[in-house]
């Protein structure tokens, strides 16, 4: 029995960046979030309808898995870009075979039982890239000012952040039963892992662990981290844990002072009645 396909990440290798548009970054990627809220919105409704379909056929309809594929690889692009790991603009559209990264996927047949309880098995892999993203952003301001200092993503940064973006379209991927196979593989690869191919409109032309029409070599097919990359990402998921920790503390305390105000207030001090 051969084992499942992961999908797959390939960027370029870190590379010098224009300075002012990662100054800008964010202001220059608000339509393309305009454009992700669109699709993410549509994909909603195609997977629904996937869901049902593959329950009774046992895999996601062409339609489906089609239009799925394409939002993640375009959702992946943005984030990759948003995240600071490249520097070219993603474009407006689902087939990208120029673009320095890609994904690979292989939809697939897929177990009934793990369609049927599916939210359900994604919880696990669902907190821990909210985790990853929420340790990522907590700090985002030091790696974005990294990088404008230097203009380039230091190496270890690299490697942590395409980590935690790889980590999550796969979970993404397993969600959208794109993928049978569950989200893992987030301190890296062998050097030995195999390598596939993609479906259309997910990922571009070019030969495994290639990006572009131009076969430059990929950077994260297999992902290495360094041990400084290793460390990178642990201190991410720790930064996670603590914003998510404080922020569910913080809710449960807002929470209790909103009960008590609403419990005392008959009793707070006030005019009393008017003594004859």
């Amino acid at each position: 029995m051969s084992a499942e396909f992961l999908p797959t990440l390939d960027i370029l290798e870190p590379d010098q960046q224009n300075r002012l548009t990662v100054l800008l970054r964010l202001l220059l990627l608000i339509p393309q979030f305009v454009v992700v809220w669109v699709l993410s919105v549509v994909a909603f409704f195609v997977a629904v309808i996937g869901w049902f379909g593959a329950l009774v056929l046992g895999r996601l309809p062409d339609f489906a898995a089609t239009y799925l594929a394409g939002y993640l690889g375009y959702d992946t692009r943005v984030s990759a870009y948003a995240m600071l790991t490249l520097d070219r603009y993603p474009p407006f559209g689902f087939d990208t075979p120029q673009y320095p990264a890609r994904i690979g996927l292989k939809p697939g047949p897929l177990n009934r039982a793990a369609v049927f309880f599916r939210l359900i098995l994604a919880v696990p892999a669902m907190i821990i890239q909210g985790v990853l993203v929420t340790g990522w952003w907590s700090v985002s301001f030091i790696s974005w000012l990294v990088v404008l200092v230097l203009g380039r993503m230091p190496r270890p940064l690299f490697e942590a952040t395409a980590a935690i973006v790889r980590y999550r379209m796969r979970f993404q991927a397993y969600l959208l039963m794109l993928s049978s196979a569950y989200p893992k593989g987030l301190f890296g690869d062998d050097e030995s892992v195999l390598l596939g191919t993609a479906v259309p409109g997910a990922a571009t032309t070019g030969a495994p662990g290639t990006v572009g029409g131009a076969g430059a070599a990929s950077a994260t097919r297999p992902l290495v981290l360094s041990g400084a990359g290793r460390g990178l990402l642990v201190a991410f998921i720790l930064l996670g844990l603590l914003a998510s920790t404080t922020s569910s503390l913080t809710s449960a305390f807002t929470s209790d002072d909103d009960d008590t105000a609403r419990a005392t207030g008959p009793l707070a001090p006030g005019p009393g009645p008017a003594r004859r």
